[in-house]
């Protein structure tokens, strides 16, 4: 019995999808919900289970082609169908005749030429973790699948990594052990691959994700169709971290979760939401929709892209919910968890370049949102309180706002909200 294997169904808002690598060939068992590839979206990278057990049958989406919404992407049987038939009735293949050793022909000059193919050799033994292409630019070369290094998801073989492998061997070169870097506190998105050592100047050429084409796109929407303007300040951030140190330890045993700094923010813009409704408002058309709830974007790197989860309701969370929430999907961009519905809506947003050094930038609107709050790396800076030169933790902060609707005093005013609230936590629990 035959079991087809769909693409997921899509929200309205996504029309088609990619194919990224299978990580089950035909032939091989599957488990019921063990994973077999992922689709990747203009949003979010989806995975595709087994929703039994059997044997994959024929795969009829290869890695880079393009799916519909709930369109059959393989076929699966119960492990006594077409495949395992046909490795019944294949006969026992009869011991070849021997041949005369022959001597081995002269090795030729190492040199570059046009000449044509080499005959594809499907003797070549084939290890599992390999995608289609790779595999078969494998078996065209002649190539020992155990001298290259995959890259790939556990160690996967792609076709990038065969080219790499035929380029190093092109030029004389092997390639060396790769030491990885310390883990930082955020993953940035996988770089490509760097060009083989030489004389030879190339070019690589990699389709861009769809994920980072939606980016692109967004970005050049807002700087196109949004009067973007961008207002600076600084807050002294000593009155949070005193805050944070003297009950840090009280908190995580209580809350089981850390107190970090983003809790304060997310509480801070609420505040200063409240006060200034219009930066908590969007246009449509020729209307300004006024949003009677907060539903605060959180920024967050993943190994395709930035992506912004919502925390939804923002204004009824407590300190612990939301750094716990913070974390949940922070972990969860790293793994491409993120639900596409956990990436709808939003009316405001926080980004937060400091964990990666960034002293001080102009971040870009969210569309259709109207302002987003950039967060900045805390350094020890002289600054000037009661007449006297001290060294204090400040922070520079950037309201990015839609000048159309938002005018620059309450632009200001809001950024000086968050500003007070921060060098004197206790107006977050009294709202003065």
């Amino acid at each position: 019995m035959s079991i087809e294997v769909k693409a997921p169904v899509f929200p309205e808002s996504i029309d088609e999808g990619t194919v990224m690598s299978w990580l089950k060939q035909p032939g091989e068992s599957v488990e019921t919900d063990e994973k077999l590839t992922e689709i990747e979206t203009d949003k979010v990278v989806l995975e595709v289970a087994a929703q039994a057990g059997g044997v994959l049958e024929r795969i009829l989406k290869n890695e880079g082609d393009t799916v519909r919404s709930g369109e059959v992407i393989a076929v699966m049987g119960n492990g006594t169908g077409a495949v395992a038939t046909a490795k019944k009735r294949q006969p026992e293949a009869a011991p070849a005749p021997a041949s005369p050793v022959l001597p081995p022909p002269p090795k030729p000059e190492a040199t570059l030429t046009t000449a044509s193919p080499p005959i594809r050799d499907d003797s070549v033994p084939m290890p599992a973790g390999i995608s289609p292409a790779g595999r078969k630019l494998i078996q065209e070369h002649g190539i020992d699948a155990s001298a290259i290094d995959g890259s790939g998801r556990g160690g996967r073989i792609t076709k990038e990594d065969v080219l790499s492998h035929l380029a190093n061997c092109a030029t004389g070169t092997q390639p060396k052990e790769v030491i990885q870097p310390p883990p930082t506190t955020a993953a940035l998105p996988p770089q490509p691959s760097s060009p083989p050592k030489g004389d030879l100047r190339t070019d690589r050429r990699v389709p861009m994700s769809r994920i980072r084409a939606k980016i692109a796109q967004r970005l050049v929407d807002a700087q196109r169709n949004m009067a973007i303007l961008t207002t600076f300040n600084e807050v002294d951030m000593q009155p949070v971290m005193d805050l944070r140190n003297k009950y840090k330890e009280e908190f995580e045993k209580k809350h089981g979760v850390k107190l970090g700094f983003m809790s304060f923010f997310v509480r801070a813009s609420v505040e200063a939401l409240t006060r200034y409704p219009t930066v908590n408002g969007s246009i449509d058309e020729n209307d300004i929709v006024y949003h009677d709830y907060y539903d605060i974007g959180i920024a967050v790197s993943s190994p395709r892209g930035l992506l912004v989860p919502i925390l939804r309701d923002a204004d009824q969370r407590t300190f612990s919910d939301i750094e716990a929430e913070i974390r949940d999907l922070g972990k969860r961009a790293q793994n491409n968890q993120i639900g596409i519905d956990e990436l709808q809506g939003g009316t405001f947003t926080i980004s937060n370049g400091g964990v990666f050094g960034s002293l001080m930038s102009t971040p870009i609107l969210n569309p259709p949102q109207s302002a987003i709050l950039g967060m900045h790396a805390m350094n020890d800076r002289p600054v000037v309180e009661n007449g006297n030169v001290v060294i204090r933790p400040m922070m520079y902060l950037a309201l990015s706002y839609d000048h159309r609707i938002i005018d620059g005093r309450e632009a200001v005013l809001f950024l000086v909200t968050i500003k007070e609230m921060l060098e004197d936590p206790a107006r977050l629990l009294l709202r003065v």
